[in-house]
């Protein structure tokens, strides 16, 4: 069974745009009009995308029905699986009471809520970005944030807006890799193009999450520990992108923001210490720490220790993400299978490619080098080191599991929901939308990135799917197909916060099953704001700063 994709069944490229962009406007109207859980958002959304493809865009129900269940596996594999395990290790930390020592490290340093969100949200939620990625910065660091005394409102809705700008990076550089394969472009160039996107709005994303939860002169009071928070991020960000490899940007970024920020509050306080209206009112810096909040002194020695979980976690990550260990894992232990029915049955035509390429689905059952299995393998042992015993780890595993079930759903359909669209071509129609925009396209296509991420909830797969359109329009238009590719990565990021998986992640982990769709309200304007605000870089630089997109650059390996 073979077939080619049609990207304009009903002879009006307005009327076919419209009725591809269904699964979406059902998805985003169930969770944000109608306030329907998220797993029965995305469950509609996939049904939307299959019966489009098969009643309008004529695919065959066969290969309809396996690129849904291709999604769904690869959403088990390589997403749900690194959220759950990435969540098992927090948890594991909250029954030992580690994670009790690690907040009260944090409230010691500041009890300032301003402060708390860059260090927690910003820096720390980087530094799990680049770690795992894919929604567990959102689950770890909004636990951590309600375990401080946030608001579970606050904690989702804050971390969503953090987790932006290190996303590009997420994963061990998964989005990089996977832009590079697609489009054929080389890999150093698109991650130092990135590099010089991002860290322009690694200083503003600071500045706009704690204008999102105080008023504007309470914003500027804490202004010097933002610019240092957002200055040591981007440049480390630049410099490491640039210079170093694309593996470790977020790592190097996170640590290095969180060590800064710190190492900088030791000689600098704001005025006023800041809390929220029902807790203590504004505490003038000056007087006794017993005004503010009070919190238990511990030893060097627990700090490290309460923090030892997690630096086990970035290490199996690192080792996890090393090509030569991946590749050896990978010959002894992963099976690579063709998708019955769909591999290379569906074909790509112009002007999506330049000529007709059939779509391969092989998937590749890499169940120890998943990055998940690292993650979950650093949870066991961090629990055997902390005392807790084989029976114990089980029983807080299945707890784990259980209280993560809807966002694996959520998670599993969502990816079924963008297979589907990228296998029957309604993300190229979709796509082919955006190149109508002309000299404006350097704009709208990083909206393009911005779309592909809150479709599924991946910039990796966002990249995946629109990596390769990106470059043929871009060269078609005469712009820089590097500029391009990397504005599909960058603008990505944006629209991590509005994906219904980032959501179901995030109320998941701070209990706010149900208010799903007020906070994708509430975090939708500031979503499309951002997304703009790099669609104007990206257009900065396709037509006044041309001569800084890298072609040829060597980074170290």
């Amino acid at each position: 069974m073979a077939w080619t994709q049609v990207y304009d069944p009903l002879h009006n490229w307005i009327l076919s745009t419209l009725i591809a962009a269904l699964p979406i406007l059902v998805l985003f109207g169930l969770l944000a009009g109608l306030q329907v859980k998220p797993h029965w958002c995305a469950m509609a959304g996939a049904g939307t995308a299959v019966l489009v493809a098969v009643a309008v865009f004529g695919m065959p129900f066969p290969l309809a029905g396996m690129s849904f269940l291709y999604g769904v596996a690869f959403g088990v594999v390589k997403i749900a699986w690194i959220v759950l395990a990435a969540v098992y290790l927090y948890d594991i930390s909250v029954h030992t009471g580690q994670f009790e020592i690690m907040k009260e490290s944090v409230a010691g340093i500041t009890p300032d809520r301003r402060l708390q969100v860059l260090l927690v949200a910003f820096c720390f939620g980087a530094f799990i970005e680049g770690a795992a990625g894919f929604g567990a910065p959102v689950a770890i660091a909004g636990a951590f944030m309600i375990g401080l005394g946030f608001k579970p409102f606050h904690a989702a809705a804050l971390n969503l807006i953090a987790n932006t700008s290190p996303v590009a990076w997420g994963a061990i550089g998964t989005p990089v890799h996977t832009l590079a394969a697609v489009s054929g472009l080389p890999e150093s160039d698109l991650s130092a193009m990135i590099g010089r996107i991002l860290p322009i709005t690694g200083i503003i994303v600071p500045f706009w999450l704690v204008r999102a939860m105080v008023g504007w002169a309470e914003t500027l009071e804490v202004l010097p520990a933002i610019l240092v928070v957002g200055t040591s991020f981007s440049l480390t960000q630049y410099l490491w992108s640039n210079h170093v490899d694309s593996n470790l940007v977020d790592i190097a970024g996170g640590v290095v923001s969180l060590v800064a920020t710190v190492a900088f509050l030791r000689f600098w306080r704001p005025k006023q210490v800041w809390r929220f209206e029902d807790e203590r009112a504004a505490i003038p810096a000056g007087q006794p720490k017993a005004n503010a909040t009070a919190v238990r002194k511990h030893t060097a020695g627990q700090i490290v220790k309460a923090w030892m979980p997690f630096a086990i976690l970035s290490v199996f990550v690192f080792l996890w993400g090393l090509p030569a260990v991946k590749g050896a894992i990978n010959r002894a232990t992963t099976p690579i299978w063709n998708v019955p029915l769909l591999h290379n049955a569906v074909t790509r035509a112009a002007p999506v490619v330049t000529k007709l390429t059939p779509e391969a689905a092989r998937y590749d059952f890499n169940w120890l080098s998943a990055t998940g299995t690292g993650c979950f393998i650093a949870a066991i042992i961090a629990g055997l080191v902390l005392g807790v015993g084989p029976v114990q780890l089980a029983k807080i595993f299945w707890y784990t599991l259980k209280r993560m079930k809807l966002a694996v759903i959520a998670i599993s359909f969502m990816l079924g929901l963008g297979f589907t669209t990228r296998y029957s071509g309604l993300d190229a129609v979709l796509g082919l939308a955006f190149t109508r925009t002309g000299w404006l396209f350097p704009f709208f296509g990083t909206y393009l990135g911005w779309l592909g991420v809150a479709l599924t909830g991946s910039d990796t797969s966002s990249n995946a799917l629109f990596g390769s359109l990106q470059r043929i329009t871009a060269e078609q238009l005469k712009l820089d197909p590097i500029l391009m590719c990397a504005a599909n990565s960058a603008g990505g990021v944006m629209g991590k916060m509005v994906d219904a998986q980032s959501i179901t992640v995030a109320t998941s982990a701070t209990n706010q099953v149900g208010n799903e769709g007020m906070i994708f309200r509430h975090v939708f304007w500031h979503s499309i704001a951002l997304g703009a605000i790099v669609g104007v870089i990206v257009l900065l630089y396709a037509y006044v700063f041309s001569g800084a997109v890298p072609h040829g650059l060597t980074i170290v390996k």
